[in-house]
């Protein structure tokens, strides 16, 4: 866990600020998951696909109320 100020310089508030990020086994689930989230009605902050090195594998998107979430996955 980490606490940060918001990356584009405004008041931390619902959305902004707050990002809470999920753990999946494989980079299918992270997709088959944010597939999910898009079909519920959640916005894409970005596709599903790697991030920097190591393995990274991610995708972001944005509930209903406005708040920030990522299904994530790293090698072991």
């Amino acid at each position: 866990m980490s606490i940060i100020k918001p990356h584009d310089g405004e008041k931390a508030c619902v959305g902004n600020g707050v990002m809470v990020a999920l753990v999946c086994e494989s980079e299918e689930k992270v997709q088959q998951m944010y597939n999910k989230a898009i079909d519920l009605g959640a916005s894409d902050e970005g596709k599903p696909g790697p991030r920097g090195e190591g393995g990274f594998y991610a995708a972001y998107f944005r509930d209903l109320d406005g708040h920030k979430l990522n299904f994530f996955t790293m090698p072991m």
